[in-house]
């Protein structure tokens, strides 16, 4: 007889171990990029998944720092939004609880006046 130590029951308000955007997140954070490196304004990306955060951080080059930092942290998630667009500087230029109401913000840069 083989003894198997028991497996302990996930607990309700445990922390994931890695926060990760999910595929709807993902398309929408995508369908803003590709318009972005459309008009020339992006050119690179990197995706992190973290214990406490998950960043899709967007480059003008490869070598350089990213240029914005979008971020979903979960544990902020009741109180001043899931979801923050962050610039090179650190500086959060909009944060809130719907992903496409806090990427209007990066979308202003690409109107441009027609001359």
């Amino acid at each position: 007889m083989t003894v198997h130590t028991p497996t302990p029951f996930p607990r309700p308000n445990a922390a994931p171990e890695q926060v990760h955007f999910d595929r709807k997140e993902l398309g929408v954070i995508l369908g803003l990029y590709g318009r972005m490196v459309a008009a020339g304004e992006w050119r690179d990306y990197g995706i992190s998944s973290l214990r406490e955060v998950a960043v899709f951080a967007v480059f003008r080059r490869t070598a350089e720092q990213p240029l914005y930092r979008i971020e979903k942290r979960p544990r902020l998630r009741n109180r001043q939004g899931l979801y923050s667009v962050v610039a090179m500087d650190g500086q959060i230029l909009k944060r809130g609880h719907d992903l496409k109401t806090v990427l209007r913000v990066l979308e202003r840069k690409l109107i441009r006046a027609v001359d």
